[in-house]
């Protein structure tokens, strides 16, 4: 069976303007489609027929790992957002992410800086460890969290594809408005999900 773009959530102008509809529709129709299309030409007729892309992202390395991992980033990335975004409520991800980073602002804070000094191109995550806690981490080029038997909740996809259209070279700007646009509500089904 061949891997297929996931659709988006929402229409192409949903996301403006932080994200405008160029970029999305460049971003999702050009560098996630291709990630597919790779993955399913290095996919055929290999040992990997029939695996699912987590088990890519956990057991594969060169360049099947990296097509998988990008797949899956970047549904997860578009999985996160809505049209205005989708306030955090007094819930469960609200509860562990006081008790993890002592307020919402010290998390977003501490959040927006991985993003902004990840050197290179990559990934910034909000993760759940196997101890409970959450974390922050960075992640060069398709790094994904499950490689390390962590569990993704939010990410920020700082490759220059995602924010150079809008922003130019001003990555802090991109994160900064990143935030307007969260689905909360999503990143708390995403929690709810690991600790059933």
């Amino acid at each position: 069976m061949k891997f297929e773009l996931k659709p988006l959530p929402y229409v192409f102008e949903a996301l403006e303007p932080v994200i405008s509809s160029k970029t999305v529709e460049f971003h999702y129709t050009k560098h996630h489609q291709g990630y597919v299309n790779n993955l399913n030409k290095l996919v055929e007729g290999s040992k990997w027929v029939g695996k699912s892309l987590e088990d890519f992202i956990r057991e594969a390395e060169g360049g099947i790992f990296n097509n998988a991992a990008q797949v899956w980033n970047h549904t997860f990335y578009w999985e996160g957002f809505a049209k205005g975004g989708k306030p955090l409520r007094d819930g469960k991800i609200q509860h562990e992410i006081n008790k993890s980073f002592g307020t919402f602002n010290a998390f977003r804070e501490q959040f927006s800086q991985s993003a902004v000094t990840l050197f290179g191109s990559g990934w910034a995550w909000l993760v759940k460890d196997k101890d409970g806690n959450l974390r922050i981490l960075q992640g060069s080029d398709a790094w994904n969290p499950l490689r390390e038997d962590l569990q993704p909740l939010l990410t920020c996809d700082v490759w220059e594809h995602a924010y150079y259209l809008d922003y130019q070279n001003r990555r802090a700007d991109y994160v900064a408005q990143f935030w307007s646009i969260i689905n909360w509500e999503a990143v708390e089904q995403r929690l709810q999900v690991i600790q059933s």
